[in-house]
């Protein structure tokens, strides 16, 4: 078995991606494989400067090596489709991340493995650093939700950390193969949060999730207020859909939380004058967040349109 491969799911993907494969060719640990799985191979084609490269990349014939799995958009989910890239991989260990989040330095990977050296660590996720692009609200909400200090949690954190205890992000996480396999490995249809939805099933069989501060990726997104009512009508759909998982935790009160702590966070930086600006951010936030969670009670074309991921209410 080789240590560790790497998956990543792209779509229409740009430069970010190859910056991802050559940090990926360059940290202390190598992979042996990097499995692209990507939607919609007409669009992969079109970028001559990432062909280009991988073809370079082959004929040096050095680790890691390259493989690429086409999708379509109908054949595409957030979980199916990284249990696909898994199938792939005979690896003990196996990294997920997105072709929008850059290593940070030659040693992200052998950081995110460091916590498997305690056998009850099962995922181990990166540290996400907003970019040049992040607004500065995002720079706040990410110092809040990926802070400086590592930490390993389990169920008994659950009364502590509520629904925090489930968080994982698949922007850049890794896997103990063995226990993904034990556990079924990600749902295999899911409109969003594979990740967590699958990190909660760690937690409930007794395994634990290290938070690993060390290792570090660029990952920035600058969504404005229509676009995280969209991401988080998405997400209290996956809430609606998993009572298994996230029935009897709340994440509003973690949101209330988060809001508070950004707020006298600013205040105390002098940018007093972000606050109505942000309240409003978050405002949409819970506005999708709670259509999202009683989307069953909505038209199905209004639901549609208040989705991220359209193509998913095309089954």
């Amino acid at each position: 078995m080789s240590q560790v491969d790497v998956i990543i799911p792209t779509y229409r993907p740009g430069k970010k991606l190859i910056k991802i494969l050559k940090a990926l060719c360059n940290q202390t640990i190598i992979p042996e494989n990097i499995i692209l799985m990507n939607t919609e191979q007409p669009e992969f084609d079109k970028n001559t400067e990432l062909l280009s490269w991988l073809s370079e990349h082959e004929q040096k014939g050095v680790k890691p090596k390259v493989q690429t799995h086409h999708v379509t958009k109908d054949e595409f989910d957030h979980g199916l489709t990284r249990k696909q890239g898994v199938s792939h991989s005979d690896a003990e260990f196996f990294v997920c991340m997105t072709d929008d989040a850059i290593p940070m330095g030659d040693n992200v990977l052998e950081m995110l493995l460091q916590p498997f050296r305690d056998s009850k660590v099962a995922v181990s996720y990166a540290r996400q650093l907003p970019g040049k692009e992040s607004s500065i609200l995002e720079r706040y909400t990410r110092g809040y939700n990926y802070p400086e200090q590592s930490v390993v949690k389990t169920k008994e954190n659950l009364e502590e950390y509520g629904i925090k205890t489930y968080f994982c992000s698949n922007a850049c996480a890794a896997y103990r193969r063995s226990v993904f396999d034990e556990l079924g490995g990600f749902i295999e249809k899911t409109i969003f949060n594979e990740d967590m939805i699958y990190a909660a099933s760690v937690i409930k069989a007794g395994y634990a999730i290290a938070y690993e501060a060390k290792a570090e990726v660029l990952h920035a997104h600058r969504y404005g207020c229509m676009d995280q009512l969209h991401r988080n009508f998405d997400l209290g759909v996956s809430q609606a859909d998993h009572p298994e998982v996230f029935a009897g935790i709340s994440s509003e009160s973690e949101g209330v939380k988060m809001v508070t702590q950004v707020i006298k966070q600013l205040c105390r930086d002098g940018k007093w004058y972000r606050v109505p600006g942000f309240c409003m951010n978050c405002g949409f936030k819970l506005i999708g967040y709670r259509l999202g969670k009683a989307y069953k009670k909505l038209p199905k074309g209004i639901v549609k349109k208040l989705s991220m991921n359209r193509n998913y209410w095309k089954v």
